[in-house]
């Protein structure tokens, strides 16, 4: 089966839901065709055209825009004339701040689809090149499915004591994430002149970093090549080292998903090892294309996945 679709509808209900809550089915129809239009807006073409033009991709991608904007408006305003504001994400932004009062209704609006969009596309990288490990590597996928034997059936009961107790599927999640960064380019804009080890950084020059080659830094990750996930267990290695991993970049500018995305991609993990064993197609060539533009991707990618405890006749 193709793997990315089935991911990515996963993830873009868990990250709807987490942002929305109640009003997720609302939400969730247009919330998918939005990043089908960003999908549609980032395919590479044979031609760069300047951002005034009106291409059909921009034109697509401010339809599904402002059809998100008007479904999360009716929403906003209905929570607001209730004062049942919520306990969820937008709720969090509804309720004023003491210093500062009430957002603007036109500041939420501004930023909630990039924050939908985002809850569910670096994820679904991230989850290809992860299902990929778990179908390459079949003893790691038998550790995670063991240690995920005690989870609640129900995806929707897991709490964070029972992520506390998935050690070694966080650590395969963050080994694979340092092999195969999703974001595998990071930029930075250097806001004063700097000196960066022998080099003169000026102020307003951009610095590029490759998470990519970073993470195979042998001094840092010993056999940096080699997919290890137990190196995460060791309390030598810790990916709050600066420096280390920069899967989610790093200091003040890092992903604010983080954590969000650690327990999306980690629950993922371990109820589909749980499940299934999942494997390549035979043949010559994989069943999938590495991609690079705007992230680290396995755009095709199949998998077969065969039920837990039935023979190989029996797949799924």
């Amino acid at each position: 089966m193709e793997i990315l679709p089935l991911v990515r509808s996963v993830l873009a209900e868990v990250g709807v839901r987490y942002l929305f809550s109640e009003d997720a089915p609302t939400l969730l129809p247009f919330a998918r065709q939005l990043f089908v239009a960003r999908e549609v807006l980032v395919r590479p073409t044979r031609w760069v055209w300047p951002g005034w033009v009106p291409t059909p991709a921009r034109r697509f991608r401010t339809r599904q825009q402002v059809a998100f904007t008007n479904a999360l408006r009716s929403v906003v305003r209905r929570r607001r004339a209730s004062g049942r504001l919520g306990d969820d994400v937008l709720g969090q932004m509804l309720h004023p701040s003491g210093r500062y009062g009430p957002l603007s209704e036109g500041a939420i609006l501004a930023t909630l689809p990039g924050i939908t969009v985002a809850t569910f596309e670096t994820p679904s990288r991230a989850a290809g090149w992860i299902l990929l490990h778990l179908a390459r590597h079949p003893r790691a996928a038998d550790r995670v499915a063991a240690e995920a034997a005690l989870l609640p059936a129900d995806a929707a009961a897991t709490t964070s004591t029972h992520l506390e107790r998935l050690q070694y599927t966080r650590a395969l999640v963050r080994e694979v994430l340092r092999l195969n960064p999703p974001s595998w380019l990071l930029t930075r804009r250097a806001p004063r002149r700097t000196q960066l080890a022998d080099y003169t950084i000026d102020a307003g020059s951009t610095v590029l970093v490759c998470p990519y080659t970073a993470h195979r830094d042998a001094r840092e990750h010993p056999e940096p090549d080699r997919f290890r996930p137990e190196r995460w267990l060791d309390e030598s290695c810790s990916p709050a080292k600066p420096g280390v991993f920069l899967a989610f970049g790093t200091g003040p500018h890092s992903c604010e998903g983080a954590a969000l995305a650690m327990a999306m991609l980690t629950v993922l993990t371990a109820h589909t090892a749980r499940r299934y064993h999942l494997s390549e197609p035979h043949g010559p060539e994989p069943g999938y294309r590495v991609t690079t533009f705007e992230g680290l991707a396995t755009p095709g990618l199949h998998l077969r996945a065969t039920v837990r405890g039935r023979g190989p006749s029996c797949p799924r």
